[in-house]
């Protein structure tokens, strides 16, 4: 059974405006990297913060904006905070956004070859 045929897809549903809130909350490019980056692995905030070129701090405040939306969730070693993203649902967001953007790039975008990777990849 397809997921789609789960929950409403309907133009009336109850989740059109969370999932709004959900594209919003992966407008921004940093966000977006940090999703990426955790898409097969839990990292600290300064793993993070190095792999996506941004200061601790402000990857902090996007870790916690992710939280808040429950898109990542933390495990802690100790002193240490360690994300990952919560559900597969995000990556498989970001992956599709990303193979969109491809498109607008050209008619034969990567993905679509097979000596790419694909959105099975990225997940």
């Amino acid at each position: 059974m397809h997921a789609d045929t789960k929950c409403s897809l309907s133009s009336e549903s109850e989740y059109v405006e969370l999932a709004v809130e959900v594209f919003s909350m992966l407008a921004d490019a940093t966000r977006v990297r940090i999703i990426l980056a955790l898409r097969d692995q839990e990292l600290s905030v300064n793993s993070l913060a190095d792999i996506v070129d941004k200061s601790a701090p402000a990857v902090s405040q996007h870790l916690a904006k992710l939280r808040l939306a429950r898109i990542v969730s933390t495990r802690h070693e100790g002193t240490k905070v360690f994300y990952r993203l919560t559900d597969e649902h995000a990556r498989q967001l970001v992956a599709d956004a990303i193979f969109q953007a491809q498109h607008t790039l050209t008619n034969d975008p990567a993905h679509h070859r097979s000596e790419h990777p694909g959105p099975e990849d990225l997940r």
